[in-house]
């Protein structure tokens, strides 16, 4: 195997360029990697024809390129010298306090990946290869088809949601931690799904877990895992979800509900890329990615010390925000005919799509349940439907109407019962029939919310998943 060429470009005196050097001779005789070292001051103006020079003749398939803070737009300037020297080089940048934004814009100029300082030979090393075994070079058909499958699912063409979509081909290849927040509904994990399946990790895993749904007690088992003995009825040893996603991604949705002692741990392994299984003396490695998600204002559990400020940090280095259904409405009719073609062929009926005063009422609704709300009235329309045109009363919803005979308490009523029934229909649906979870997202006692779902007759059971006979 003929070794990979790599080239690092930093200033000597910098602590940044010394340890990541360190790293690297040390790796020598796991990987065969040629080394060719320029010392670079990169307060020297970037316009020199020395710098495109010292990339032009190395010709590597690797550059290593370390910044000071990003704080001006001289890095972005140098990176299109040095990307413009070796199209056909990948680059990693090493950087410390770098913000969303301008990595954003680095990545958008040709970066492939961050490394971040202080440096784990655990996490750097997996990069390096990674990175050099999916090159430039590996972005043909299989890169283009992968955009295809990757971003299909994720539908809409206003610049809210195309502002937001636009980041994950940037950031898929980029290994570093994503937090995707946004109500219920809004499809985080499709978003996850997308990244992952637009990776370098592609081919390994994609593990879920949702830490809401996890009893409190059993969430740091399922994560890291535990060995025979650990517990009172642990007979064997069994392997947790960070060792099943090694290699690919570990999803963590609604991470705002993870408790502070697995928070520590989830700490502790994002920065040393370790961990350790319940009742095991011995510690275990892992090369993952994390892809987090949450439906709440995590920065206000970071605030009442509910969640750990370090872990916060650490998990948000890119944030994705995935706007409301109800703040991009002009993608309505792009969903439903998503969802209209999707079941009528599941369903095997021909459904050629709604009426205006169907569509108009879609467009109307405020959507507490998003998107999966949208997706689950067409699966029932058309489920109910023996028609070829849906209307208005096959797709009801929730809209205020104009009621000019009735007095102003009256309507005042009719308008509050509306919006519970609706409100409470979207939570339901949202967390299939989970009265605990919903009452949570609602912010009311579970009793007080079961009494508002008695008096308005909602039917929990017609919410709840069902389960198809074997």
């Amino acid at each position: 195997m003929e070794p990979s060429k790599v080239l690092l470009l930093g200033n000597l005196e910098y602590p940044l360029t010394t340890a990541l050097l360190e790293i690297l001779r040390s790796s020598s005789g796991r990987r065969p990697t040629q080394l060719q070292l320029e010392s670079l001051k990169l307060e020297a103006p970037f316009r020199n024809v020395e710098i495109s020079q010292i990339v032009s003749d190395s010709r590597p398939q690797l550059i290593l390129l370390i910044l000071p803070p990003c704080d001006d737009s001289s890095s972005e300037t140098l990176v299109q010298e040095i990307r413009s020297a070796a199209p056909s080089a990948s680059l990693i940048v090493a950087i410390q306090n770098c913000r969303p934004e301008k990595m954003l814009k680095l990545l958008e100029g040709g970066v492939a990946d961050f490394l971040a300082f202080p440096f784990k030979a655990a996490d750097v090393l997996p990069r390096i290869w990674r990175v050099l075994d999916h090159g430039p070079d590996s972005k043909s058909l299989t890169r283009k088809l992968k955009m295809k499958l990757g971003l299909r699912q994720l539908i809409g063409a206003s610049p809210v949601f195309l502002n937001e979509l636009n980041k994950i081909p940037l950031v898929a290849n980029c290994d570093v931690n994503i937090l995707i927040t946004g109500e219920t509904g809004t499809g985080k994990e499709l978003c996850a799904r997308a990244i992952h399946y637009l990776s370098s990790r592609a081919s390994q895993p994609l593990i879920p877990i949702n830490c809401g749904a996890t009893p409190i007690d059993l969430l740091e088992n399922e994560l890291f895992g535990h060995e025979r003995g650990a517990f009172t009825g642990a007979t064997r040893s069994q392997p947790g979800l960070v060792q099943e996603a090694s290699g690919g991604t570990l999803f963590l949705d609604e991470i705002d509900c993870m408790p502070p002692l697995a928070q520590v741990k989830l700490l502790r392994f994002i920065q040393e890329k370790e961990y350790r299984p319940l009742g095991s003396t011995k510690t275990r490695k892992a090369d993952v990615r994390i892809i987090s998600a949450t439906n709440t204002p995590i920065e206000e559990a970071v605030r009442d010390g509910k969640f750990r400020q370090d872990l916060y940090f650490r998990i948000n280095i890119i944030p994705i925000k995935l706007p409301p259904l109800r703040d991009r409405p002009d993608d309505i009719p792009l969903l439903t005919s998503h969802f209209v073609n999707k079941y009528a062929a599941e369903f095997g009926k021909r459904v050629d799509g709604l009426s205006p005063q169907a569509m108009r009422s879609l467009k109307t609704y405020h959507w507490p349940g998003n998107v999966r709300e949208l997706e689950h009235i067409i699966e029932r329309a058309i489920a109910l439907s023996d028609k070829s045109l849906l209307h208005e009363l096959d797709v009801p919803t929730s809209t205020v109407t104009d009621d000019a005979m009735i007095s102003f308490q009256q309507a005042k009523a009719k308008m509050v019962k509306d919006f519970e029934v609706t409100y409470i229909n979207g939570l339901l649906l949202a967390h299939q029939g989970n009265i605990t979870r919903a009452a949570q997202v609602a912010r009311k006692n579970r009793r007080a919310f079961w009494q508002l779902i008695r008096k308005h007759g909602i039917d929990v059971n017609k919410f709840k998943p069902t389960t198809s006979p074997m």
